[in-house]
Order: C-alpha cells, then sequence, then structure tokens
C-alpha cells in the first residue's frame, strides 16, 4: 500500500502564533500526513506549539524551518495557494477544496505542497507568483476568514476522505502505474527548481537581447511566468525549452 497523504507537504507562513503551528501538526496527525515545513515562524520551537500538538509532536519535531517559500517548494511540482474565498483578482486557476483534492488523486506523480499564508497578512502578491493554483474554503459571505489551524484542520481532513486509507492504492495498482518509469518522468510536472532555472535562463536571454533592461522596471516577465504556469509544463518540455534558448543563445 502506498500512502499518497504522506507525499503531500503542508506549508505555513509567517506563523505569528506557535499554538497555530501545535494545532496545525494535530490537525496533520489526525488526517494521515506528516510532511511539515514553517517559513520565518516568530517563534519556534516552543512549549505552546509542543502543547497544542497533543498527539502530533513528532510532526513537530520533524518540522524543517526555513527561510523563503521558494526553498520551502524547491523539489515539489506542483503547490497550492489557500483563501477563504473565490476571487477574480488572483490570476491562478482556483479550485475548491474538493475540487483541489480531485486534482491531486488524478495526478499521483506530483510532488504537491499547500501552503497556508499568515495569521495576519495572508500571502502576499510575490509569495502567490510562486503557486500554480489557488485552493479556496468557500464561508459566509460576511465572514470568510479561517484561523490557520482551522484552514488546516479542513484541508487536511478533505485529503484524508479523497486520498486517506480507504483510498490508498494495492501493490499490484502501484506496480501497473509505475511499469514504465520513463513514461512517469517524462509526463512528470516540473519542479519549482526547474521552474526558476528556467524564469533566470529566461531574463538573462531577454536582457542579452535588449528585449528588458535591468534598470527599468517591466511586468513583461511576471506576465509570462503566469502564462507558462497555466500550461502546466513537464520536466521534459522545461528542458527542450531550455535548449531551445541556449541554441538561440549561440
Amino acid at each position: 500500500m502506498i500512502n499518497r497523504l504522506s507525499q503531500i507537504r503542508i506549508i505555513l507562513l509567517n506563523t505569528f502564533h506557535p499554538g497555530n503551528i501545535g494545532a496545525a501538526a494535530r490537525a496533520m496527525k489526525t488526517m494521515g500526513l506528516s510532511e511539515l515545513v514553517l517559513v520565518n515562524p516568530l517563534q519556534f520551537p516552543d512549549e505552546t506549539a509542543e502543547r497544542r500538538a497533543a498527539g502530533g509532536s513528532e510532526i513537530l519535531q520533524n518540522a524543517r524551518v526555513v527561510e523563503s517559500l521558494a526553498r520551502a517548494i524547491t523539489d515539489c511540482t506542483q503547490v497550492f495557494a489557500t483563501s477563504a474565498r473565490q476571487t477574480h483578482t488572483f490570476s491562478l486557476p482556483q479550485k475548491s477544496v474538493e475540487q483541489s483534492v480531485a486534482w491531486i488523486r488524478q495526478h499521483p506523480a506530483e510532488r504537491v505542497a499547500i501552503v497556508f499564508g499568515g495569521e495576519r497578512d495572508g500571502m502576499s502578491l510575490q509569495e502567490l507568483a510562486l503557486c500554480q493554483q489557488l485552493l479556496y474554503i468557500p464561508g459566509s459571505q460576511q465572514y470568510q476568514v479561517l484561523n490557520v489551524a482551522a484552514a488546516v484542520q479542513i484541508v487536511c481532513y478533505e485529503l484524508f476522505k479523497g486520498l486517506g486509507e480507504s483510498m490508498q492504492l494495492s501493490h499490484s495498482e502501484t506496480m501497473t502505474n509505475q511499469t514504465d518509469k520513463k513514461s512517469k518522468l517524462a509526463t512528470q510536472l516540473a519542479t519549482q527548481q526547474e521552474m526558476s532555472a528556467f524564469y533566470s535562463h529566461l531574463e538573462m536571454l531577454l536582457i542579452e537581447k535588449n528585449y528588458i533592461r535591468q534598470d527599468i522596471p517591466t511586468d513583461t516577465l511576471k506576465k509570462f511566468k503566469t502564462f507558462v504556469n497555466k500550461a502546466q509544463p513537464t520536466a521534459k518540455e522545461i528542458a527542450l525549452l531550455r535548449g531551445m534558448f541556449k541554441a538561440l543563445a549561440r
């Protein structure tokens, strides 16, 4: 049996209250998730987090602390930003929590991260730009803002329903899905590390060809990133594009 839940990363950004970290860890433990990454928490480790975690204390002990979202998602191929509402102000494809879980189930080869913004300010535009999809949790029109630990609990619950113990793949199903390793690698989406290198390569080429200038701010690259993220390129496709860039540079 393969536990798909163990392959999903929960990321908390700029957590202000350590109790929310502990409550999130407890929610993860209850629903079968295990990988927690903290980006710039105000206080961690902390006794309050340990108390709130209860039976999920080992998730806190194994949690990684990093300095940026970019560092937290380096090896991921699909990153979901979370929101309390569906909104048209974001350019990311938007899915309800149920639709997001369905997408994850339909793409078992992808390394998925789900990002929860800080209690005070949520996610910045720069952080949203690093994500491929927006996961929204519907709520009352009068007040839609969820506590971050409550949001983690809801998402983990939906993940457990869609991907939990009763949904694990048998060994035979796993072998069928992995019979052709090369085929799997060809269809897997590019990691964030590969995408970052791709965008850096593109920016260098555009500056070299005087299409953009370093000293003049422009939205060109930002718009292009949005376009490429919507296309969901595979690792093989990104390698193909970078090969073209190298040929053009010569």
